[in-house]
């Protein structure tokens, strides 16, 4: 396979709250499917490439009344169906770089189009607010093996020789989200991957483990499917309140603590989610065609 790529690529190296992206303007498309898994491997390789959890390309929207599209591909290859994190990075890198001055962009995602508010200082995007859609709790919607139409709630999962008691939920993309009593000693290279791969989870899961401060604050500590021990995790987050709330643990309004910082979500409704945070831009380059052929081929 050779690169494909016969000018400089520029791209963005942006962050939310810790959880990092590489960043690239591919509203021409020259980037083909072929190339985008490897393309992400070696982009997101923190010795060998940029670095980042993960990279997301800006493409046009395919359906009327949209802004733009985003496409998410984790370190590992794999396309993430969203990013709560990505979207809010994407969302100030399309207004700051003229893409999109709408305040109110619609966002095409491979789980649905998201209906995004831009917080503005000086011309400056310094918060964005995304209404996540609504947690989803059926097992086919997650998934997770066993009856279709069934929920995973509070449910015992046997690994590494303990018990687990896991709740899974969609937010777009599949989570599963354990209580504990400190995150902070969770050991989370272990913990993460084992129930990332369980059977149970045919797609794999991004894996939280979840501490109650008070009913209108919690700690988590995200192991991310195809990423590994992120900093950060927008749409856990907002599982992690989904959850929480649906285990009485928490009220409609909490702040959510991460490695990388705090998040706000609110459960609105039946379980429609809307979380709000910053969104950071770290530096731009260009990375040579020459260095694409010799790495992509």
């Amino acid at each position: 396979m050779t690169s494909q790529i016969s000018t400089p690529l520029q791209f963005t190296k942006m962050h939310g709250i810790g959880n990092d992206f590489v960043i690239v303007d591919d509203r021409d498309s020259r980037l083909s499917e072929d190339l985008l898994p490897a393309l992400s491997r070696l982009l997101n390789d923190r010795r060998f490439g940029v670095g980042g959890d993960g990279l997301i390309l800006l493409r046009p929207a395919k359906e009327a009344g949209n802004d733009y599209a985003m496409r998410m591909l984790n370190p590992d290859g794999s396309e993430a169906e969203m990013c709560g994190n990505g979207i809010r990075c994407l969302a100030k890198f399309a207004f700051e770089g003229g893409v999109c001055g709408s305040l109110s962009p619609k966002v095409e995602t491979a789980s649905g189009t998201l209906e995004l508010e831009l917080g503005i200082t000086d011309n400056r995007v310094e918060s964005v607010t995304v209404e996540m859609g609504q947690a989803r709790w059926r097992r086919r919607d997650i998934p997770v093996t066993g009856p279709p139409e069934d929920s995973f709630i509070a449910q015992p999962v046997d690994l590494l020789g303990r018990t687990f008691i896991v709740t899974a939920v969609s937010m777009g993309n599949p989570h599963a989200v354990v209580p504990v009593i400190d995150a902070g000693h969770v050991p989370l290279h272990e913990w993460g991957p084992a129930l990332e791969t369980a059977p149970i989870f045919p797609q794999r899961i991004n894996v939280h483990f979840l501490q109650t401060v008070s009913r209108w604050e919690i700690v988590q500590r995200t192991w991310e499917r195809g990423a590994g021990a992120t900093l950060a995790c927008g749409s856990g987050a907002c599982a992690c309140v989904a959850v929480g709330h649906k285990l009485g643990l928490v009220e409609r309004d909490v702040t959510v603590h991460l490695p990388g910082g705090d998040l706000h979500v609110e459960v609105v409704g039946d379980f429609h989610m809307r979380m709000t945070g910053p969104a950071e831009a770290v530096f731009t380059g260009t990375i040579e065609p020459a260095f694409l052929e010799s790495k992509l081929q």
